[in-house]
């Protein structure tokens, strides 16, 4: 019965490993959602194949509302870019509510002699084979930022996968790589802490948290803008009464001054969308990033 939704716990898939940025948000949404809905909210952490695998557990499950996802927009990215078919981000899905967006950071592992972008660009080029990114997932925003770099600055940097963004980050951080793209939320601490240098931001503006570092815009690549946006899915089919009730409680939620004053910490935007409204984003984002996509040539096996 939708009437007396929920009426016990719900499950919340993070298809990435606990720390990482989509963990960060997801554990703070989902803590504020119990609270509303008067039940609990179990984080389950399904990392594995840059995110496919916990996305297609929530794909199999029963659409009654109490499995649900917490992911990225590489939800969506994911199926453009690998080789067999994994599931159709558009069909397998029930679109609840968008939550935020949030920009990305170019950081480098301290020992790179580079400064900025364009001086990290020129070293790159000067030491083939020397420098390498490191990506929270393949078919991520992050994954996508350094493809895009990459080809836009013709750099020939490898990128090196990871199952998430703190074994991304930590590798870069312990010099087995020399750089990375991703979300604020989980790069800022090691930022703030001096342990990674942060080159640039993915965002069409700077960060009022990090004030002195350009966008990628400023650094040599005009127009530049890639954010990393989140939200929740069920899977395919769910009761539109549950899917409303779930979408009002994500509205309700983003505007609590508890939430709101974590997310301006990470430099995390909040955004309250219907599902129409987030299928529509959806949608345009398919079709933005698949072009984009198509243009950078980016498949993997």
């Amino acid at each position: 019965m939708a009437s007396d939704y929920p009426n016990k716990p719900i499950k919340m898939v993070i298809p990435y490993t606990p720390g990482g940025s989509i963990d960060t948000v997801g554990r703070m949404v989902a803590d504020q959602l119990q609270r509303q809905l008067g039940q609990p909210i179990v984080i389950e952490n399904l990392p594995g194949a840059s995110g496919v695998l916990g996305s297609l557990n929530v794909k199999k499950a029963k659409a009654d509302g109490y499995t649900l996802l917490f992911n990225a927009s590489s939800q969506v990215y994911m199926p453009l870019v690998v080789a067999k078919k994994t599931y159709d981000a558009e069909q397998d899905f029930t679109p609840v509510g968008q939550i935020g967006h949030v920009p990305l950071v170019v950081a480098v592992n301290n020992d790179v002699p580079a400064k900025s972008l364009s001086e990290f660009a020129t070293l790159a080029k000067a030491n083939p084979g020397k420098y390498t990114w490191a990506t929270s997932g393949l078919g991520t925003t992050s994954h996508l930022s350094e493809e895009m770099i990459n080809r836009a600055l013709k750099l020939n940097m490898e990128i090196i996968a990871y199952k998430g963004a703190v074994p991304q980050l930590t590798d870069v951080v312990g010099g087995h790589v020399s750089a990375a793209v991703s979300p604020m939320p989980g790069v800022r601490s090691f930022v703030q802490a001096g342990r990674l240098r942060a080159l640039a931001v993915t965002s069409k503006t700077r960060v009022a948290n990090m004030p002195d570092v350009p966008t990628v815009a400023e650094s040599g690549i005009p127009g530049f803008e890639l954010l990393s946006w989140y939200g929740i899915w069920g899977p395919a089919d769910m009761p539109a009464a549950v899917t409303n009730r779930l979408n009002a409680e994500i509205a309700k939620a983003v505007d609590t001054p508890a939430l709101k004053a974590k997310f301006a910490e990470l430099s995390f935007v909040p955004a309250k969308s219907n599902p129409e409204q987030f299928k529509k984003l959806i949608r345009e984002d398919l079709s933005k990033i698949g072009q984009a996509v198509k243009e950078a040539n980016i498949k993997i096996d």
